[in-house]
């Protein structure tokens, strides 16, 4: 017989030879080849071939093919006594090469490896169940009786599950295999199927999931009934459906059922002579198994196993055994009900079952009645309940509720299931409804609250406001129309109206009974002609609210500017000072407010007075000119005149302020000016006090007796005891009492008892700080007018400048507290510009300030000039000594800068003494020469040469005494004035009326009160970081008077601390412009950052 092959063939026989080859060409003929798996991309080939042995062998191919296609090289193994490239793997390579040819020869009945496309879909089509090979594996039940096992529940049998292996004699035993070395199976017994080998290793994972695992525990069985995981149905179906034996223990092994069918729990309801009789099984399709003869799975029970079903014959020992799935989990409380059998519901009770347990009853089970004896009702889809309870107030209260009917009784629910718990309710229908319902209550956020998962509808509620006039006109009406709701409406309904016309404002005021620089405000708004309560409007407007609703169910929005408007100037009036709760209150000095009332509405009554004379303060230059009384023996400027015009306005309203015109502009000879206007008209019945620092004071007394000779002027320079007389002595027909800040902080008592026509505090940066003593007594004193005197009236914070305005406009900022919080916290720290421009807008119209360039060009110019000095070679070692010493000291000290505030300002002052002259630190280098001295001598010879009269100043009396000892010893004339000077008016006196071309002067003695303008020059030996002490001190000779040319020259020692002083100086200039004339404001105490910027 000739054989035909093909080209494939032809190679795979000269590959293996002719006896493999037809060996394995028969095998494949004949259908050994089973479960052949083909991987033509990398040319693998697996499959089992059933030979001689009991159990199929597993062969691997691995073929190379050549360009064209073709087979060209060929390795075969197989698990066979021959190993490799045997019979059984050639047999698996052809029959996966198509167009194999049979024996030419032959019958013809060859059949052809099927083609790729066959290949791909032979696995969807079943095998041939008689070809199938025999299963090397099973899963075995075995049903342990009580009395053979110590089970958790006696009298329960238990289920043991385990993997079995096919016995010698037939049947299947466990020798070989258990649980716990069913990893090695595969190894150990290779015809074992994978499919069967994976499936019982998910059975063993899912129950070592489910349970603890301890020594030993994985070769013991798996026993079922407490099994609690649903996946075990899903596997056992599988086992079912891919042929994995289930069998029972036992000879012979009897088949175990698994039913596809869910099985249920049915309650079967029939009625009795005494009223309802209940009776519980489990139905599984066709049977209902025994209840002595089965057993619930899992707790709570998700499946049941039966070996007896009603209306079979007694369970035999080997009664077959059937599993089936729960359509829905028995819970504890069902499962008393099934262990009951049959419960008795008297006919009393009939009901109180219908109405409220059997929906819940039946949403759990299926309910029949088999005799047709009850005829069980339907129960009617849920519907909404929605009671609306109108309330006083504009309030509304919302309650949703389910109602369940059922036949002739209503059950009500929540609206939503409390726990979670939902039996009873037909949910998906709710949702039905609900969903309809949110569509419209979404618009509405009110009507919602949060929940876990996310937001729902609320069950109750209580609508306020603007929301009740939303849901009464809106949502409610939309909420009627919806089929499955039903709304109960109790109380009266108000009917809401929107008005359409802005609301009108009308303010009245009369004087406060318990303190005339106060006005009660009566506010009254009305809209659409209807009044309107308006603590009520300002509550609403201070909350934020968008309406407000009147009690006739007219509403109208707060959005109007000039509602807010009017809420943010209430609100401010009532934050700066501490009113009663309901009061509205504004005080005679809040000038800028009353401001803006009057472009609100029509202000009426007292307030109306005042209003119109308040208004012209806040336009300064509009003030009535006041004709300059003939007691004044001077030409005023035209800003002085505008100046003193608008003091005597404040003075005829009560008002107090600050003058606060820049130095050297003729401020003494303005409040003269005023005393004069008040003495001329008789309005001052006693004798104003002006208060001024010690040096000034002689100052003042000058200035009297040469602009307002026929004024009495008494001067107290001593204290009681001193001049041995009582004060009302001295001051009896005085028109002006003039006294320093140390005498009227010592006999403060004396000077209360006094009638005075005013008050004047010069240099009232004195007054700054509202703790100290000088300040309280300035506050005390009873005096109808106040008025503070400063080119500086701030120069670190804001509180500085709510002190002086305190004592003056003591209504402006009633309180320091609130003034803080309001004002100095925001703008100081968070550099609230808003609030910046608010606080100018209302400080102005008390407080007047002209600079020299907006009111005094015909000045003579100032030029300054900064001359660096470069310290001498033995200067600069010593101060580099004494820099890294202090800087070391300091920089450990500024973690806390308030409790090390002295320590360190004690370090930067002997740096700055370094600067200047060491010697000043330690006499000890009393031989190293002053550069700054040296300097100094040299520009005093040069001037003083020229003809030119000059001004120094230093803070360092020493310092000026060794400038002294350099004087007399060049031989140039000189006057001194310091803290210690006895006979200022003599000293000063000296330099004013004598030829002495120098004046030496301390800056704290001399920085301020004084007219200087006999010179011309002007040298700061040290720079100090508060730029209105230097600003001071120059004005002293830059002012109303000096008809020369000015001359500012700086010392400043280079690569020092002066130099680091002179950057912060400039810094800190912009403080007080920033509250005066705009800009970003900055703070000008100093700070920890400033210190560590002048150590470098």
């Amino acid at each position: 017989m000739q054989l035909t092959l093909t080209a494939d063939e032809t190679t795979l026989l000269r590959l293996v030879g002719t006896q493999s080859f037809l060996r394995g060409r028969d095998y494949a003929r004949r259908g050994a080849v089973l479960n052949a798996r083909w991987h033509e991309d990398r040319g693998h080939f697996f499959g089992e071939v059933r030979g001689t042995a009991r159990r199929p062998y597993t062969a691997i191919a691995v073929v190379a093919k050549s360009g064209d296609g073709r087979l060209a090289a060929f390795h075969g193994t197989c698990t066979c006594p021959v190993g490799q490239n045997c019979k059984h793997s050639v047999a698996l390579v052809l029959a996966a090469l198509p167009d194999a040819a049979g024996d030419a020869a032959g019958d013809g009945d060859a059949e052809a490896a099927p083609a790729s496309w066959e290949r791909a879909l032979t696995g969807l089509v079943p095998k041939d169940a008689s070809q199938a090979p025999e299963p090397a594996v099973a899963l075995q039940f075995e049903l342990i009786s009580p009395a053979g096992s110590q089970q958790a529940r006696p009298g329960a049998p238990k289920l043991a599950l385990r993997p079995v292996l096919p016995g010698r004699s037939g049947g299947w035993v466990r020798t070989g295999i258990s649980w716990s070395n069913l990893a090695y199976l595969g190894y150990s017994h290779r015809g074992v199927a994978r499919e069967h080998l994976r499936l019982l290793n998910e059975i063993m994972a899912m129950d070592s999931a489910g349970r603890p695992v301890y020594y030993g525990s994985a070769s013991q069985p798996i026993y079922l009934e407490a099994h609690t995981s649903r996946r075990l149905w899903d596997l056992l179906a599988e086992a079912r459906d891919i042929g994995l034996p289930l069998v029972q223990a036992g000879k012979p092994a009897m088949p175990v059922t698994v039913h596809r069918d869910a099985a249920e729990l049915v309650v079967n309801v029939e009625r009795s002579s005494t009223g309802l009789e209940l009776g519980s099984d489990i139905v599984a399709g066709s049977e209902r198994p025994a209840r002595h003869a089965s057993l619930l799975i899992g707790d709570p029970a998700h499946g049941i196993a039966w070996w007896q079903a009603e209306g079979e014959p007694e369970s035999r020992p080997n009664a077959r055994l059937r599993f089936a799935r729960l359509a829905a989990p028995i819970e504890p409380a069902m499962r008393h009900l099934l262990d009951q059998g049959r419960l008795v519901i008297p006919g009393q009770d009939e009901g109180r079952f219908f109405s409220q347990h059997y929906g819940v009853l039946r949403q759990r089970v299926r309910l029949v009645s088999r005799d047709k004896s009850v005829c069980l009702p339907e129960p009617q889809p849920p519907v909404l309940s929605l009671v609306v309870q109108h309330l006083p107030d504009h309030r509304v209260s919302l309650e949703w509720q389910w109602r369940y009917v059922l036949a002739d009784t209503v059950r009500r629910e929540p609206l939503w299931p409390p726990g979670g718990s939902a039996h009873g309710r037909d949910l998906e229908r709710e949702g039905n409804v609900l969903a309809a319902v949110m569509a419209i209550a979404d618009t509405m956020p009110d009507l919602s609250e949060t929940a876990d998962s996310g937001m729902r509808l609320a069950p109750a509620v209580t609508l306020t406001g603007i929301a009740t006039v939303r849901f009464t006109t809106d949502v409610l009406p939309r909420l009627t129309d919806l089929d499955q709701l039903t709304v109960e409406v109790h109380g009266t309904p108000v009917s809401y109206r929107e008005a359409t016309a802005a609301p009108v404002l009308a303010i009245s005021g009369s004087e406060s009974i318990d303190d005339r620089d106060w006005f009660d405000l009566a506010v009254d708004v009305s809209v659409d002609g209807e009044c309107v309560p308006f603590e009520r409007l300002f509550v609403a407007l201070a909350s934020g609210e968008d309406n407000l609703i009147l009690p006739s169910g007219t509403y109208f929005g707060l959005d109007h500017p000039d509602l807010q408007v009017l809420a943010d100037l209430i609100t401010e009036a009532r934050a700066l000072q501490d009113p009663g709760p309901r009061d509205a209150r504004l005080s005679r000095f809040q000038v800028d407010l009353w401001d803006e009332l009057d472009r609100l509405g029509v202000v009426s009554g007292q307030a109306a007075e005042w209003q119109r004379s308040a208004r012209a303060l806040t336009r300064v230059a509009d003030l009535p000119e006041v004709a300059v009384p003939e007691m004044l023996q001077a030409v005023l400027r035209p800003y002085q005149h505008t100046g003193f015009s608008w003091l005597a306005f404040l003075h005829a309203n009560r008002l107090g302020g600050i003058l606060a015109d820049e130095m050297g502009l003729g401020k003494t000879l303005q409040t003269l000016a005023l005393i004069c206007h008040a003495k001329q008209r008789s309005e001052a019945t006693g004798p104003f006090l002006v208060v001024a620092p010690t040096s000034v004071v002689g100052n003042w007394a000058a200035e009297c007796r040469k602009f307002a000779p026929d004024l009495a002027v008494r001067a107290i320079t001593e204290t009681q005891r001193r001049r041995g007389c009582e004060l009302a002595e001295v001051t009896d027909g005085a028109d002006i009492v003039l006294t320093s800040y140390t005498l009227f902080r010592l006999e403060y008592d004396d000077y209360a008892r006094l009638d005075w026509a005013g008050l004047i505090l010069d240099e009232a940066q004195f007054v700054k700080n509202h703790q100290s003593r000088g300040y309280q007594c300035a506050k005390k004193l009873p005096a109808p007018f106040k008025l503070a005197i400063t080119g500086t009236p701030m120069e670190n914070n804001l509180m500085e400048l709510w002190s002086l305005l305190s004592i003056t406009a003591p209504g402006l900022f009633a309180s320091p507290v609130r003034f803080e919080q309001h004002y100095r916290t925001p703008i100081e720290r968070g550099n609230n510009a808003g609030l910046l421009d608010q606080l100018r807008r209302r400080v102005k119209p008390l407080m007047l300030r002209r600079s020299k360039d907006q009111v005094a060009r015909d000045l003579p110019d100032k030029q300054e000039q900064i001359v660096e000095v470069a310290l001498n070679p033995k200067h600069r070692r010593v101060y580099e000594t004494h820099l890294h010493r202090e800087r070391q000291k300091v920089l450990g000290l500024l973690g806390d800068l308030e409790k090390n505030r002295f320590e360190i300002f004690r370090s930067l002052t002997l740096l700055r003494q370094a600067s200047l002259d060491v010697s000043l630190v330690d006499p000890v280098y009393a031989n190293v020469p002053s550069t700054k001295l040296d300097v100094l001598m040299e520009l005093l010879t040069e001037v003083v040469s020229e003809g030119h009269r000059t001004l120094v100043f230093s803070q360092f009396t020493r310092f000026l005494t060794a400038a002294r000892r350099r004087l007399d010893a060049e031989g140039i004339e000189y006057a001194y004035l310091d803290g210690s000077t006895r006979n200022r008016s003599a000293a000063l006196a000296e330099f004013k009326d004598g030829t002495a071309p120098v004046f030496l002067i301390s800056l704290k003695a001399g920085g301020f009160g004084l007219n200087l303008t006999e010179a011309d020059y002007c040298i700061l030996l040290d720079p100090w970081w508060n730029p209105a002490t230097e600003a001071q001190a120059v004005d002293r000779v830059h002012r109303i008077g000096q008809a020369r040319k000015v001359m500012v020259y700086r010392l400043v020692a280079k690569d020092t601390i002066e130099e680091k002083v002179m950057a912060l100086k400039a810094a800190k200039a912009a403080l007080f412009g920033s509250v005066m004339d705009g800009g970003e404001f900055s703070s000008g105490k100093l700070t920890a950052s400033d210190i560590r910027g002048m150590l470098g």
